[in-house]
């Protein structure tokens, strides 16, 4: 049974005044918080074993590496990966897309005038790694055009896919919109019309929805542990076993190797070629305990509970004269981004509702491109998780009336 005061209750950061006022934090998509199993998890690692893995005799390392091993078959049976070395640690969804990036450039996977597809509403990291590989291979970058409604056409791809097309990346929900996007369909048509490698930026979709990578059927799939409850600095990159074994690493170091020597070094098998050097051992523990707390509630229950604020949220906003939701009408989860007619800094109602002890995110969430499109310098933006009430929706939809009332 979905029980909110029980899970409010697991989240100790949320019973506190910001500026006088209870805490409403309704800045999900840039991270969560999080739950007391997780940060007991953290917390016992380092108080309780603190040794490096993979790489020490002692008793402390040997449980180390059991517990961070542990971690990674959980999160392969949570997205559903057909082997656990398919699973790599990483510092987040930004490193994961760019060890994918740097890898193919580094195995001349590219050549010049070789095509990478993206789409319009992705965040810059999904955008800039694969700028800098066009920059070193040559390689065109093309993107999926949206339309008003934040929509991406698809038809761009019945044009555009061919056999110079050899990366397609996009991401599953928008963070700056919370749009979801068609990823089933778009990776058919990848399947159909071209033998590209098929990339997703999952960053905003785990938190929110099951995964299913062998259903998905894409060659890489990228997220962050902040997102779903889990510590900031840990991430997580999915590949088919067969490309990443064909893959040069990213980085060099400790633990990628197999053998080195002044002549030549040979590295080691998958996962831990691509994991060099002393991983956040205690973070990527730690996500493992925010997948058992997110399975726990139950996945289907956090999506049913999300929607239902999000729904509520629309709705109660568009009640305000002048307030634009951008993405009103698309599939969306989780976010609801939008803006005041005659009020040009979104910032402005964000201090405002800071000064309420409600947090939201302004600005162009690293999505410069979605802004510019619609000829605006940034949303409010407000995202939630499964902590959040409908009270507290009430609470942002008085604020930004406030704010309104303040700032005309």
């Amino acid at each position: 049974m979905f029980n909110i005061k029980e899970i409010r209750n697991q989240f100790p950061i949320l019973h506190q005044q910001v500026n006088g006022k209870p805490l409403v934090y309704l800045d999900n998509a840039a991270s969560s918080q999080k739950p007391i199993s997780v940060l007991e998890t953290w917390k016992k690692y380092y108080e309780e074993i603190n040794a490096n893995v993979h790489r020490g005799i002692h008793t402390l390392s040997q449980l180390a590496t059991e517990e961070m091993e542990n971690s990674r078959k959980k999160v392969q049976h949570f997205i559903n990966a057909k082997h656990d070395y398919e699973v790599i640690f990483t510092r987040g969804t930004t490193e994961s897309i760019n060890l994918v990036a740097y890898a193919l450039g580094n195995s001349n996977f590219l050549k010049k005038d070789d095509e990478i597809i993206i789409g319009y509403l992705e965040h810059h990291s999904n955008i800039v790694p694969w700028q800098m590989l066009c920059e070193r291979t040559g390689a065109k970058l093309k993107v999926i055009p949206m339309d008003e409604n934040g929509i991406l056409q698809l038809d761009f791809l019945d044009k555009n896919l061919s056999e110079k097309t050899k990366i397609v990346s996009v991401n599953h929900v928008s963070n700056a919109l919370g749009i979801i996007n068609p990823i089933e369909e778009i990776i058919a048509k990848v399947r159909k019309n071209s033998s590209a490698l098929m990339m997703i930026d999952g960053a905003q979709s785990v938190p929110h929805f099951e995964i299913d990578v062998q259903k998905l059927d894409c060659d890489f799939f990228a997220f962050s542990g902040h997102k779903m409850y889990a510590p900031m600095g840990v991430g997580i990159l999915y590949g088919k076993e067969e490309i990443l074994e064909k893959l040069a690493p990213f980085h060099g170091g400790g633990e990628m190797i197999a053998t080195c020597s002044f002549e030549k070094t040979t590295y080691a098998a998958l996962p831990f070629k691509f994991e060099a050097g002393t991983p956040n051992v205690g973070g990527n523990i730690a996500i493992g305990a925010a997948i058992d707390f997110m399975k726990k509630v139950g996945v289907e229950n956090i999506r049913n509970h999300e929607n239902e604020l999000l729904n509520y949220a629309q709705k109660r906003l568009l009640e305000i004269d002048g307030l634009k939701i951008y993405g009103e009408k698309a599939k969306r989860t989780s976010v609801v981004s939008f803006n005041l007619e005659g009020i040009g800094i979104a910032s402005d109602v964000g201090m405002i509702l800071d000064k309420l002890g409600i947090a939201v995110r302004t600005g162009h969430h690293c999505t410069q491109p979605i802004m510019e499109f619609f000829k605006i310098a940034g949303t409010v933006r407000a995202s939630f998780a499964v902590y959040n009430t409908l009270e507290e929706v009430d609470a942002l939809v008085e604020g930004v009336k406030k704010a309104q009332r303040m700032l005309m």
